[in-house]
């Protein structure tokens, strides 16, 4: 009873609400800051390698990476798989449709994440959460917002993210359907814990090392396999494009379609809009915020454009066709079998348990951020050691549960994040183009940009840019 009526509300959020809320809300991002996701690829490139000027804050690249962490997960994956699954060819195309149009909304929740940050003994801090708060005047909504973001990232995604995991095994001789989702999650529980006690240094720390191995291995791979079978990559793309603008396949049975299965698995793999990267962003030690705001376009190229990409023809070049029973982890196993034999099914495992990992560590950063915005302070440690011990507990009760209640659950608190999201930024986003504005300004009198609150006639008080 419980999963159908979670069933029957995501379908009803991503069939209509989510829908016009992302597209629209990107295409007037998109508009608005003048095709600025690809317009200034160059600048993206170059500002993710800068330092912070004292050399001891959080750099782009760092906050980057956490974000990237939690991006570039399991739903690029198991995700992408039951897209093509349940969506045919066709959700591909709507992925990447959600993904360009979405970066424009990543650029304007990160710019106005900077604008908005907070100081603190560590460093800056901030996100969806404290610009609601400064903004707004509306520190019940924030607060509401940092909720849906715990029960999201700290139960909702960390539940599936285990499952998935522990679901590639499936494959495997050893497998007991009834023992060995249960010892995996107890693994896993276990890594997690021990990253955790170390402090929030470690996640920076583990995520900076394994997110670029992991991606770009992965990444390697399915140019491999596509290359393997490049007769078929005609086909693939003229499937993808084709079957993208048949009005059935569109519209057909709204909750069933390419394009749902598009913008839920594209929206659930980038998280464009949803409020998530802007807690990452907000920590890097920059000189403008427009830097973040381009460096967050960046983060959602890399997950969809790239990763989930790679997914999508490495099991589309494959040879092997997908279908309704093969969702999930089976028909990315399948295809790679049929690939690359029995090494195959070994890389993907090896993928996912660094997949599922990195996500698990980004995910928790977030929490640990909403925690803070609503205690008003940062947690102590006998706070984070109850919260780590009910994260790790959660992590382990992910792997034995249901997968299509996990997935309805992330989807519909993903949801809810964007439902409160997407509006403010739409009423906030004034400021980020502003900020825009005084960036490329400053880029074309070729001056280092340096932002200042003044400079857009900001009305909020703000802790830093004075």
């Amino acid at each position: 009873m419980f999963g159908n009526v979670i069933s029957q509300i995501s379908n009803a959020m991503y069939s209509y609400v989510l829908v016009i809320l992302l597209v629209l809300g990107g295409l007037y991002f998109t508009c608005r800051t003048k095709f600025a996701q690809f317009g200034t690829i160059g600048d993206q490139l170059r500002v993710v390698t800068e330092k912070p000027a004292d050399g001891k804050g959080v750099s782009s690249f760092s906050a980057l990476m956490v974000s990237t962490a939690s991006r570039v997960g399991t739903g690029n994956i198991i995700g992408v798989s039951t897209a093509l699954c349940l969506g045919g060819y066709s959700s591909v195309f709507w992925m990447w449709v959600i993904a360009l149009i979405g970066s424009a909304s990543a650029f304007v929740e990160s710019t106005l994440a900077q604008i908005y940050k907070k100081r603190g003994q560590e460093g800056c801090y901030g996100g969806p959460a404290y610009y609601i708060e400064t903004a707004l005047k509306c520190r019940p909504l924030a607060i509401v917002f940092s909720v849906l973001l715990i029960l999201t990232y700290g139960i909702g995604f960390n539940m599936l993210a285990s499952y998935n995991l522990q679901s590639t095994f499936s494959g495997y001789s050893f497998y007991n359907p009834k023992m060995t989702p249960w010892i995996i999650g107890l693994i896993v529980a276990a890594a997690v814990a021990y990253c955790l006690f170390g402090g929030g240094s470690r996640v920076l720390k583990i995520t900076g090392v394994l997110v670029p191995v992991m991606g770009i291995a992965y990444i390697l791979m399915a140019l491999i396999i596509v290359c393997m079978h490049i007769q078929l990559l005609p086909t693939v793309f003229g499937r993808i494009f084709s079957e993208a603008f048949r009005f059935r396949a569109i519209f057909g049975g709204f909750g069933g379609s390419c394009l749902m299965y598009g913008v839920k698995r594209g929206l659930f793999s980038n998280e464009a809009g949803v409020g998530s990267a802007p807690n990452a962003s907000a920590s890097a030690e920059i000189s403008h915020p427009a830097k973040q705001g381009l460096v967050q376009v960046l983060s959602v190229f890399i997950d969809t454009l790239l990763v989930c990409s790679a997914t999508a023809f490495m099991c589309l070049c494959s040879g092997v066709e997908p279908a309704v029973d093969l969702a999930g982890a089976p028909y990315v196993q399948a295809s790679l079998q049929n690939a690359l034999g029995n090494f195959g099914p070994w890389f993907i495992t090896v993928a996912m348990i660094l997949f599922a990992f990195t996500t698990l560590l980004g995910n928790l950063y977030y929490v640990n951020q909403a925690f803070s915005h609503i205690l008003g302070h940062t947690p102590g440690k006998r706070f984070n050691y109850i919260y780590y011990i009910v994260a790790v507990g959660v992590i382990f009760l992910g792997a034995g549960l249901s997968a299509g209640l996990l997935w309805d659950l992330a989807d519909v608190m993903m949801g809810m994040m964007a439902i409160i999201n997407m509006p403010v930024i739409l009423f906030l986003g004034r400021y980020a183009f502003r900020a825009l504005k005084d960036y490329r300004r400053q880029k074309k009198e070729g001056k280092t940009p340096v932002f200042c609150a003044k400079d857009i006639d900001l009305p909020h008080e703000v802790d830093y840019w004075q």
